[in-house]
């Protein structure tokens, strides 16, 4: 196995990148999902709600800070147009606590379970995609862990999947048959929850091997 892709998402909601190499950090990939959208009572806006955010393309620029569609997050202009999806009052918070995470702070996926799936994998919003997994073997593997050189980290469960997936991440066009698909055919879930054993560097193509319980549980000790 593999690391085929690697994915931030540094504004929660909003596309990501996709990048060659990676550090992992106790809270997964460094720059993921460190600023969000509050509406303007202060609660967090997500794309389950406003999907138009999906719309909207983060990356990080050399220094560390995101940027959407190549403007830092902090203008104005981007401001804006938070507003105009979401209404008034909305903004931008930068968070890099750990209550930043839905789950957990890593979300791996497999082009065998994405075959499976039968859609853009972009859908599912994964960290790390896995190549060379032969169909839904991901399925089996919580309470293991990946090796990816130094880095180790933890499967906890399968991910329970939600209304995000219904949207094409290019033209946002929804298809609700997707996640009814999922239902029926994956019991709602797809992908794995993970946590970060010992973080470190990775890069696509580094080689991925699957441990068992109990050697994550020496490493961890």
């Amino acid at each position: 196995m593999n690391v085929a892709q690697i994915w931030r998402y540094p504004i929660k909601s909003m596309g990501g990148e996709r990048l060659n190499h990676a550090h992992i950090g106790s809270l997964g990939i460094k720059g993921d999902r460190v600023v969000h959208v509050e509406d303007g009572h202060g609660h967090v806006i997500t794309a389950r709600t406003h999907h138009r955010l999906l719309g909207h393309h983060a990356t990080l620029d050399a220094a560390g800070e995101p940027m959407v569609g190549g403007l830092l997050w902090s203008v104005p202009k981007v401001r804006t147009d938070v507003v105009d999806i979401v209404g008034p009052g909305a903004r931008l918070v930068r968070d890099e606590s750990s209550d930043r995470f839905d789950v957990l702070p890593l979300l791996v996926a497999t082009d065998g379970a994405i075959t499976a799936f039968g859609h853009d994998g972009r859908r599912l919003r994964p960290n790390l995609v896995i190549g060379g997994v032969e169909g839904l073997a991901e399925r089996s593997w919580p309470g293991q862990c990946l090796h990816i050189g130094d880095v180790i980290i933890g499967i906890q469960d399968l991910r329970g999947r939600c209304i995000m997936t219904t949207f094409d991440p290019d033209s946002l066009k929804q298809d609700r048959q997707v996640l009814t698909d999922i239902v029926r055919k994956f019991g709602g879930t797809l992908a794995l929850n993970c946590y970060v054993i010992r973080g470190g560097e990775i890069r696509v193509g580094d080689t991925v091997e699957l441990a068992r319980h109990h050697e994550c549980e020496t490493v961890r000790a």
